[in-house]
């Protein structure tokens, strides 16, 4: 584990999402969580595409299931699709509108600096 910490301030929430403050910190943990133990690579396609690369493992593609399917329900602008193209290759496509780039530069800013913490 690294002794570099990344912040816990959700500033860059967009006002769209309705998850509850207090329940933010978790969601932001459990997604902490998820990039540290799935995610092996990412591309940023377009500024309104972001595409992370999985462990590929059954129970990986479950949790990115629940968590997205969770996420959808209180920022309606994301749109996600998972699709596998061998048995281990997963891969988590993330797209927002124009209006929500800045989220998905955060987005990827905080899952790169995860990934580097490894």
């Amino acid at each position: 584990m690294s002794d570099r910490h990344l912040t816990t301030d959700d500033a860059w929430l967009p006002e769209a999402c309705t998850l509850p403050t207090a329940e933010r910190p978790l969601r932001l943990a459990e997604f902490d969580q998820f990039c540290t133990d799935a995610l092996r690579g990412l591309d940023r396609l377009t500024a309104r595409h972001l595409r992370l690369w999985l462990d590929g493992g059954a129970r990986v593609e479950e949790m990115a299931r629940d968590l997205t399917a969770r996420e959808s329900s209180c920022c309606s602008f994301f749109t996600f699709g998972l699709s596998r193209s061998g048995p281990d290759s997963l891969s988590l496509d993330v797209r927002v509108p124009a209006a929500h780039v800045d989220v998905l530069d955060a987005l990827a800013a905080r899952a790169v600096s995860l990934r580097n913490q490894r």
